[in-house]
């Protein structure tokens, strides 16, 4: 017969108490579990460092930032109505070969004398074996026959040593370093392989310094019109110069690319290039607090990013209000592309008013239940609150900043391709950004970019004899 137990009110006051606890702690882990679980479920639907906004120090568990792409109900490829292309003939080849008939197929007459009475013809485009072109520079001499001065013709400036590289050699280091992102030994390769010449490493260097140095007086002017322009976009990204962290940052306009690179993230580098601000400018942006302190006419910013994270509180948090506001902002955006350039100049035109309206209501909600990210989220929103819908009375400034997304991108290219950036003192990510700010330039402009390298590789470097 199994013995009853008994225990103390002591022991029993003790146990009940230890109960308590357990239960207290319990239920306080479970909440710790499931803010938490939220907790992840926004670092993965978030964005990372690579996306503007985002500190590095917050990477761990991000994904890639979320897509706010939705299908068009297309078919992939082209559509009806676009303009395909393909290679076509040339009326005037450059060479003919004939292909006749010497017997016949059915007798074995001879056709040799015989005469075509017609023809089909293909043709075949290939580039022709690629020599350098040596070109010899003679200065001569001649002696005068009244005063026996010894007279000396002239060298071509720029005709320095006995042996030297032309303008086009050196624009095209330029080319495949910066425009086509290729590391120094894959160009030392392609010039040997290619062309014949044995080119290396340091003379590539030594060209790119050059083509830096003849692009400071461009580089200077494409900074002023920016300062000067009515829209401007700015963005940042990180990369790596001598294994350390550095950045690259751009400024930009329809018609000009701004890249410099610095140290830092900071505001140093807009005060150190635009000290004065763009008083002038609508400034497009992400909510980086350095782009917010700048000091413009206007402020707007960038759609897609807020987009973003309203995504993200809508899938993680399930909150009815993000949803309502991206609905918000969506249909702002639609509307943008169906204002005129009149619709914009009434900036108190009813459409944009009752836009205004339903932010002002949707910013009031009392948020002191919401998740803290959403809450600051909203915070930051009010703060900035006239930087929202500045493209709706503004018929040149964008909803979003994918134009200097796009215009900051290419470091990123340069950098998986060639890795970082190794030169003392940070130089080859100075000159990178000088000749990468010509050639964008350029190319919004409608330009050849390898003749636009060669005609800089043709000039003289200001403040350098020759």
């Amino acid at each position: 017969m199994d013995e009853k137990i008994t225990i103390s009110r002591l022991e029993y006051d003790t146990l009940c108490s230890e109960n308590e606890r357990m239960k207290r702690e319990i239920a306080e882990l479970r909440l710790l579990v499931k803010q938490l679980g939220i907790e992840i479920s926004l670092l993965k639907g978030g964005k990372d460092s690579r996306t503007s906004s985002t500190s590095p120090s917050h990477d761990l568990g991000r994904s890639n930032r979320i897509s706010l792409r939705v299908s068009s109900g297309k078919k992939s490829g082209g559509q009806p109505g676009h303009a395909g292309s393909t290679l076509s003939m040339r009326d005037t080849p450059d060479e003919v070969i004939d292909h006749s008939p010497c017997v016949c197929e059915q007798c074995g007459e001879d056709l040799q004398t015989t005469e075509s009475i017609s023809f089909i013809c293909r043709q075949e485009v290939d580039i022709p074996p690629i020599t350098p072109i040596y070109t010899e520079h003679r200065s001569h001499v001649k002696i005068c026959p009244l005063c026996r001065f010894e007279n000396r013709g002239v060298f071509p400036d720029g005709i320095h040593a006995p042996v030297q590289y032309g303008a086009r050699v050196k624009a095209a280091t330029g080319y495949l370093s910066v425009y086509q992102s290729l590391p120094y030994y894959r160009i030392s390769k392609l010039f040997g392989d290619l062309f014949g010449l044995p080119l290396s490493q340091g003379s590539i260097d030594t060209f790119l310094e050059e083509l830096s140095q003849k692009a400071a007086p461009v580089y200077e002017t494409i900074r002023t019109r920016i300062q000067q322009s009515a829209v401007v976009g700015a963005d940042e990204t990180g990369c790596r110069v001598n294994g350390k962290k550095h950045w690259f940052h751009v400024w930009q306009t329809t018609a000009l690319t701004f890249i410099v690179s610095f140290a830092s993230r900071g505001y140093a580098v807009i005060e150190k290039h635009f000290a004065d601000g763009f008083p002038v400018s609508v400034y497009v942006s992400d909510c980086w607090s350095s782009q917010l302190k700048v000091i413009a006419k206007a402020h707007q910013l960038c759609m897609a990013h807020l987009l973003r994270e309203l995504t993200n509180f809508e899938k993680n948090l399930k909150s009815q209000w993000s949803v309502r506001m991206k609905e918000l902002f969506l249909r702002a955006i639609e509307l943008k592309k169906t204002m005129t350039e009149k619709a914009h100049c009434l900036k108190l035109s009813k459409e944009v008013a009752t836009f205004n309206e339903a932010l002002d209501e949707l910013l009031e909600t009392d948020c002191s239940e919401f998740h803290q990210k959403e809450q600051a989220f909203i915070k930051r929103l009010i703060k900035h609150r006239q930087g929202i819908f500045t493209f709706l009375t503004h018929a040149d400034v964008p909803p979003d900043n994918n134009a200097s997304e796009r215009a900051i991108r290419n470091v990123k290219v340069k950098t998986k391709v060639s890795g970082q950036f190794r030169n003392a003192d940070g130089k080859g990510a100075d000159r990178y950004a000088k000749i990468r700010s010509v050639i964008d330039t350029t190319i919004k402009n409608g330009q050849d970019v390898y003749a636009a390298l060669v005609c800089m590789a043709n000039c003289k470097i200001v403040g350098r004899p020759e």
